[in-house]
């Protein structure tokens, strides 16, 4: 069995989980294919000397980042560490990062690899709320703030903390076959179904709640009833307003079009009952208003590149 190392860098007010996630993950796919050295699995900081991480917790790492050995794979987590790191950090990962086959980052931990220079002009992403700050002090920097994950050669960011160990799943897939990585998630109890394209919020979180009431109430509708007719004519109708003052009102409270707002929602809805249900596809295209299994087929393959029964199979959660 080929050994893949895992080096995982640690500092004061590093985000906790962004280690333990991706660690367990890497540690139980050794297990899971009855070779507990499949990931050997260190920790250094820059002295070798205990950190504190942003919520109070003592981690003691293995040793000196500058003793050790070079990885297969470079795991750089996120926390308020990141907000001022230190210099030598910095240093550390431009010189010695390279040196690495694969390069993770977790949450905010890419903005030690963009400050290091090695995020230049590649597509990276990271948690939501810092993916402006990203782009603003990096430009070379493609920031996608969409992706629960981004894969860009040999290196792999991903957005906040519980990304990160859907990264980590991805990664174990690739290196070990999908069987090692659905045992790694059951144990976890997690599932292994998010695709790195899925979005950091569903529709209902990524679109603006609507200030007046009756916008509001007509968001829950889509949300509850995506099969019904959810024209711009028979929402406008709904609200009780005409079609193009609804149409303007739903955009300017919302930030989106009425039509890209149930595109999404329908969208998410047939992907949820895909993974989740075993009804089949027709059924599935009638219950989320596509109609068709064509017009979902279309759907699925303009917004995500498959289609709806490639996407069943990869990400269908098994039963047990």
């Amino acid at each position: 069995m080929t050994q893949r190392p895992v080096l995982v860098v640690l500092f004061d007010g590093v985000q906790s989980l962004d280690v333990t996630g991706p660690v367990e993950v890497f540690a139980g796919a050794g297990g899971a294919i009855g070779a507990p050295d499949a990931y050997p699995i260190r920790t250094a900081s820059l002295d070798g000397a205990p950190v504190r991480t942003h919520s109070g917790l003592t981690l003691v790492p293995d040793g000196r980042l500058d003793a050790a050995a070079a990885p297969h794979t470079l795991l750089v987590p996120g926390g308020l560490g990141t907000e001022h790191p230190d210099p030598r950090l910095i240093d550390w990962l431009r010189g010695n990062a390279p040196r690495a086959e694969r390069i993770v980052s977790v949450c905010t931990g890419a903005a030690l690899l963009a400050e290091a220079g090695l995020l230049d002009g590649h597509r990276a992403t990271t948690h939501w709320a810092f993916c402006d700050r990203l782009a603003r002090r990096h430009p070379a920097v493609r920031v996608d703030p969409e992706p629960i994950f981004v894969r860009d050669g040999k290196l792999a960011t991903s957005a906040g903390v519980t990304a990160g160990i859907d990264l980590a799943l991805a990664l174990v897939e690739e290196d070990l076959g999908r069987d090692a990585a659905l045992t790694v998630a059951r144990h976890l109890v997690v599932f292994l179904r998010r695709p790195g394209n899925q979005a950091q919020f569903s529709v209902q979180l990524a679109a603006q709640t609507a200030r007046r009431e009756p916008l509001r109430e007509l968001q829950q509708f889509i949300t509850e009833h995506p099969g019904e007719d959810l024209s711009v004519e028979a929402l406008a109708a709904r609200a009780r307003l005409s079609p193009r003052h609804f149409a303007r009102a739903f955009q300017a409270e919302t930030g989106t079009t009425p039509g890209r707002y149930v595109d999404r929602v329908r969208l998410e809805h047939a992907r949820r009952l895909l993974e989740d249900t075993g009804d089949g596809v027709r059924e599935v295209s009638r219950a989320s208003g596509y109609g068709t299994p064509e017009a979902m087929r279309r759907a699925f393959v303009k917004a995500l590149g498959t289609a709806p029964a490639e996407y069943r199979r990869r990400f269908h959660a098994p039963v047990g």
